[in-house]
């Protein structure tokens, strides 16, 4: 019997998701014969959570240096979360020549290639199928089964806070604050929710799937994101009686001209299977050359999910945690070269856009001569017969337009006396 002794540093909602595992197997579990995986030490901030670690038969410690100087130990579980001193303790890892299992689809995406970088160093090796999708299988099957394939698009819902309020506004025909604070309630979004309302989470998530389905260093900064926190139960309707759901949706593109990487409120054919995504729930969908299209569905979030997946990647790097495993990076080698990336004003597609407008003659007349002049043609336009706050709702679809001369329309159109709000507008992907 092989034993291999696992350090886990963050006790938090995840972390003592592991401990819990742990300690229904009195510390330690086998997952195949002839291993044997032993939760050796717990490092936290909190007193309460080292006391339940210290109940499950390990040490506990505040220190995390201690834990990494330890040389019994050969697995690194680190779910503190954040850029620092996460990436400081994983490095220390590395350097250490112990294998690390992580969650922290921020550092990955901020500092992914330095980690690899030194992972290849010390020929160790990074887990992180918890960073991405929650419980859902989607890193070990792009490292590994389906590297085979060249794929040239990923579809994401990854923010199971935004999917479960756009989910209930859409059901529910509820504002956006009513449903955020419930979300906060119910323990779905944070008390301070920006990284996930704002998309920013989502667009984390999408620089690691980029990575690995693009096969290019993937810079953060390169993705483009919005967030939900500027839609209205009224857009999601509108957008319902056209045949559409509205989803903050995680979308790569790969083409001849460059690499697409964008987050932001997407209206997707209601018939498409991401549109049936509820509730905390997330969805990958893919497209390979050799598969064709694939869809990972499941819970995307939550305490026992993601321990889930982070037990798996604890069993991954303890099955390979010797001498003659290390080293092999699992897929994740380095890029040939950085992505070129297509900048999103350049991009074409078409849009839904909501304007209040005082009810006077002229008022459409105005806005379509903005659009025109813009190359910017009208599909439909719905207009709502009761004033909403003393201006008229109107909605139009357009056909394909470039970004940079939409985003230039909106500006002209605002700047119209009979523009009474600020007006909105939503990116339709045709899937």
């Amino acid at each position: 019997m092989r034993s291999v002794n696992v350090a886990l540093i963050g006790a938090g909602t995840v972390g003592s998701g592991v401990i819990d595992f742990f300690a229904r197997r009195n510390g330690r579990f086998s997952p195949v014969p002839g291993l044997e995986i032993i939760l050796q030490a717990v490092c936290d901030k909190s007193e309460a959570a080292l006391n339940a670690a210290a109940a499950c038969g390990c040490r506990v410690f505040a220190d995390a240096r201690a834990v990494l100087a330890d040389e019994r130990i050969q697995v690194v579980v680190e779910l503190i979360g954040g850029i620092h001193p996460a990436k400081e303790f994983i490095l220390e890892a590395l350097r250490r020549k112990k294998f690390v299992v992580t969650a922290n689809k921020a550092l990955l995406a901020e500092q992914g290639e330095e980690l690899f970088a030194a992972a290849r160093e010390n020929d160790v090796d990074i887990f992180f199928e918890a960073a991405v999708g929650g419980g859902i299988p989607i890193i070990k099957p792009l490292r590994e089964g389906l590297q085979v394939n060249i794929f040239d698009s990923v579809y994401g819902i990854v923010n199971g806070t935004s999917n479960y309020i756009l989910s209930e506004m859409a059901q529910h025909g509820r504002d956006f604050q009513p449903v955020l604070a419930e979300a906060q309630k119910r323990g779905y979004a944070e008390q301070d929710p920006t990284l996930d309302i704002e998309g920013i989470d989502a667009a984390h998530k999408l620089t690691v799937l980029a990575r690995l389905c693009f096969g290019r260093k993937i810079n953060f900064a390169d993705v483009y994101y919005e967030g939900i926190s500027q839609l209205t139960a009224a857009d999601i309707r509108y957008a319902h009686d056209l045949g559409f759901c509205v989803k903050l949706l995680a979308i790569g593109k790969a083409s001849a001209g460059g690499i697409e990487l964008r987050v932001h409120p997407t209206l997707i054919p209601q018939d498409h299977l991401l549109a049936h995504v509820q509730g905390v729930f997330n969805a990958i969908f893919l497209h390979g050359d050799k598969v064709g299209d694939l869809l990972f569905y499941g819970r995307g979030a939550g305490k026992e999910p993601t321990a889930g997946a982070v037990i798996g990647d604890i069993t991954d790097a303890a099955r390979h945690a010797d001498s003659s495993a290390g080293g092999r990076l699992w897929g994740v080698q380095p890029a040939a070269d950085t992505a070129a990336i297509r900048p999103v004003s350049d991009l074409e597609m078409k849009y839904y856009i909501r304007f209040s407008a005082a009810d006077e003659p002229g008022v459409l007349s105005r806005v379509a001569h903005i659009l025109g002049s813009l190359g910017i043609s009208i599909h439909s336009v719905l207009q709502k017969a009761s004033p909403e706050n003393n201006a008229v709702p109107i909605v139009m679809m357009t056909h394909t337009a470039k970004e940079k001369n939409m985003a230039q329309a909106l500006r002209e159109i605002d700047t119209l006396p009979v523009i009474k709000t600020k007006t909105v507008s939503i990116r339709v992907e045709n899937l």
